[in-house]
């Protein structure tokens, strides 16, 4: 073995201890190469006459932990002998490691192995196949193994508190460290069934105690978290589970993933991906009475690699105890490494002064993390609202710009000052046929002019209406006419065969009644709305049993306009009405272009459905708006790619309804609209949009799976867990809305509205 010198003492000594640990982490990150033999590399950095850095870099297939203590122990001893000139302090060796190598081979066979494999295999029947941690980005395909360490500090007052935990408790720190580190595991990833890997020395007979060779093993321990445990409990149970691994600790790891036969995955280690490890170092231990202090110092270097997801590496100083937590960088951020260790050491805290605390009570966020979620970014109230109905600054506008275009269909279009008009004389002859103020009325018209007029109608006559797909099948709009009671429905006299005949309501044919409709009063009725009353009941789609009605008052609607206005690059962009009436986005298309005077442009006919002739349309009607789900807008983005006309005035682009997915198509399209935003937006039919996310800069850098982005104004997110705690950063959990969005709940299901709509624990 040749033991090469680099003298560094032409190197600026300030720049000197920089340059060694460079050249140290280069060594450690050097592979071996395993056919060839030794597995052992060595060299000499000279830092001055005095002070040389000794670099031994062993593979661990060789050695393991215990042997680097001999190693280093041995080392000091031999140097502290040769320095003055006397032979070699160290007793011969009894046994080699080949010697131990063939014992084991020799009993750990047949029954002894079999009945060594049958506990775990118990043990591990039915363990998860793997731990989902959340991670910063997506798991590679193959296991990698660069990685980040950073220091984990109980200090001395912890460490005193949970030496005396364990005395009280009957356990080893070691078992109330593993605890700890499984429940946090527990709470990043939801999961009640963790599996933890952990080394130990294998060392049980004094004959090996000074062999330096590869003797540890690794231990899978197992935890089962159930929803009512206390950490108290978890501690028996993990006694318990790790008493019974120290005694069937002979069967060597590789072997029993062997036998086990585990389902294997390049992209994760067998059996556990996170390990756990405490030894007792004795840090502060000095040398014995008689005995030289060694010349030898430790320096610590980091690797750059790990060996897992995560690895909890602690020694037991005697005064305290810490160590490093090593990560996968191809995984994590160290910020992410940062928050777990922070949030490690807060549960223990709690767990340690109150073991009787339930599992999944333990705090991990400390006051400010609380805050920053709870107040800081929801703090979206800055900016004053008049909460109004959702056809009061339509009225206004129309005072204001009677002679503006309104809406159009291409062929035909409506002023402010007609648009109004024919609204209030379809509100008076509503009330004729028997609407009052509160009460439901169906609007089962395809698109058209006349919906628009007929939504407009229903809120000037006070009362709310409810969308009656013409496409949808009989029974379910049966189902919604019955529902919601509504003793009117507005529809054309082709469609009235397609509404059930059973139902008590009376139908007002509009195109049928039109005479009689123009005789009514152009004037608006003089209803009292409340910004309280309901505007709209829109049905869920019922894929988890009964469709529920939604009840949407006009103040959450307020809210929401007020925001979408004042958002808008282009306030008074000429927008296009893609969505169904039966769709709460249309509520976005219609009142946030009329409260401002813009024009809306209805695709009449079959358009939708015909994405290029759509296209064509957008582009002869200048359309600078569009709100459409994601869906359509890739399909619009596949069209343009295969030669249908770009929409060339389209300047904002509002997507909503399923997961905004950016590829190369879509990113081409509004490469092709310089200037044209492009915004994700996020929200249940409960509450409308509550959370929006504008991509901005070059289409080709956009993130292929864009945020939610953050709460809008007037509106509170929180993410939590089963038991409504706030889940740190990065942790999955159940999205809860508050604030002004909210419906009033569902139609006449007071069971599920009281399940659903729950009162906020933070305001």
């Amino acid at each position: 073995l040749s033991v090469p010198v680099t003298d560094l003492e032409a190197v600026p000594e300030a720049s000197r201890e920089t340059e060694a640990r460079r050249l140290a982490q280069l060594e450690a990150q050097k592979p071996f190469e395993l056919s060839q033999a030794p597995l052992l590399r060595a060299s000499v950095l000279r830092l001055s006459e005095q002070r040389h850095i000794l670099l031994v870099t062993v593979h661990h297939i060789v050695s393991d932990g215990w042997s680097s203590g001999i190693l280093t122990r041995e080392v000091g001893a031999l140097y502290a002998a040769f320095a003055q000139g006397l032979p070699s302090p160290l007793a011969p060796l009894e046994l080699q490691y080949a010697d131990y190598a063939a014992w084991q081979r020799g009993w750990l066979r047949d029954e002894a192995l079999s009945k060594q494999v049958s506990w775990w295999r118990g043990q591990l029947a039915g363990a998860p196949h793997a731990l989902e941690l959340p991670t910063d980005r997506p798991r590679p395909p193959v296991q990698t193994a660069n990685g980040g360490t950073l220091p984990i500090e109980l200090g001395s007052q912890l460490t005193a508190e949970l030496r005396a935990l364990c005395l009280r408790e009957g356990v080893t720190p070691f078992m109330a460290l593993l605890s700890a580190f499984q429940v946090l595991l527990a709470r990043y990833s939801g999961q009640d069934d963790i599996v933890v890997g952990s080394p130990i020395a294998n060392r049980q007979r004094s004959e090996i105690e000074g062999i330096v060779g590869f003797f540890v093993n690794t231990l899978a321990l197992r935890a089962r978290l159930t929803g009512e445990m206390t950490f108290r409990e978890l501690l028996a149970q993990v006694k318990e589970t790790t008493l019974g691994a120290y005694t069937h600790q002979d069967v060597p790891f590789e072997k029993l993933v062997d036998e086990l036969k585990p389902e294997r995955d390049l992209s994760r280690s067998p059996l556990f991906q996170v390990m756990f490890a405490l030894q007792n170092t004795g840090r502060s231990a000095g040398p014995e009475d008689g005995e030289e202090k060694s010349p030898l110092e430790p320096m610590q270097v980091d690797s750059g690699t790990a060996k897992f997801d995560l690895s909890l590496l602690c020694g037991d100083f005697g005064d305290d105890i810490g160590g490093l937590l090593e990560f996968n960088t191809d995984l994590f951020d160290r910020s992410t490494a940062e928050r777990m260790g922070a949030h490690l050491v807060r549960l223990l805290k709690s767990a340690v002064n109150n073991p009787g605390q339930s599992l999944w009570r333990l705090p991990l966020l400390d006051e400010q993390e609380r805050h920053q979620f709870l107040v800081s970014w929801n703090d979206t109230s800055r900016e004053s609202h008049a909460v109004t109905t959702l056809h009061g600054p339509f009225e206004a506008q129309a005072l204001r710009t009677p002679d503006a275009i309104a809406i159009s269909d291409g062929s035909r279009s409506l002023t402010y000052a007609a648009l109004d008009a024919r609204a209030n004389q379809l509100a008076h002859h509503l009330a004729s046929r028997g609407v009052t103020p509160g009460g439901a009325v169906g609007i089962c018209l395809d698109k058209s002019l006349d919906m628009a007029v007929a939504v407009l109608a229903t809120l000037k006559a006070g009362a709310f209406y409810v969308a009656l797909d013409p496409n949808y099948p009989p029974e379910r709009l049966a189902f919604m006419l019955a529902d919601t009671r509504a003793p009117v429905v507005l529809t054309h006299s082709l469609l009235a065969s397609v509404l059930p005949a059973s139902t008590s309501a009376r139908f007002v044919l509009v195109d049928s009644e039109a005479d009689a409709i123009s005789r009514q009063s152009s004037q608006a009725p003089s209803v009292l709305v409340s910004t309280e009353d309901i505007a709209y009941v829109i049905y869920t789609s019922g894929s988890t049993g009964i469709p529920k009605g939604i009840v949407m008052p006009h103040r959450a609607l307020s809210f929401l306009l007020d925001w979408q206005i004042r958002q808008s690059p282009n306030p008074r962009a000429v927008t296009l009405q893609f969505a169904s009436l039966n769709f709460d986005v249309s509520v976005q298309e219609f009142f946030a272009s009329w409260w401002v005077g813009a024009h809306v442009v209805l695709p009449t006919g079959g358009l939708r459905q015909d994405i290029p002739a759509l296209l064509d349309f957008m582009h002869r009607q200048q359309v600078e708006r569009l709100f459409l789900p994601f869906v359509a807008l890739q399909a619009m983005a596949d069209s343009v790619s295969h030669g249908a006309t770009l929409p060339s005035a389209l300047r904002e682009v509002v997507t909503a309804g399923e997961q905004l997915q950016v590829n190369s198509t879509l990113a081409s399209f509004f490469e092709k609209l310089p200037g044209s935003v492009l915004e994700n937006q996020y929200g249940p039919s409960e509450s409308h949009v509550v959370s929006a996310f504008r991509l901005q800069g070059a289409p080709s850098s956009w993130p292929r799976l864009p945020s939610i982005g953050s709460p809008v104004a007037h509106t509170q997110l929180y993410v939590l867990d089963t038991l409504g705690q706030p889940v740190p950063i990065g942790v999955s959990g159940e999205v809860y809305v508050g604030g002004t969005h909210l419906a009033h709940g569902y139609l006449a299901r007071p069971d599920i509205t009281a399940q659903a709509f729950v009162p906020n624990p933070f305001s």
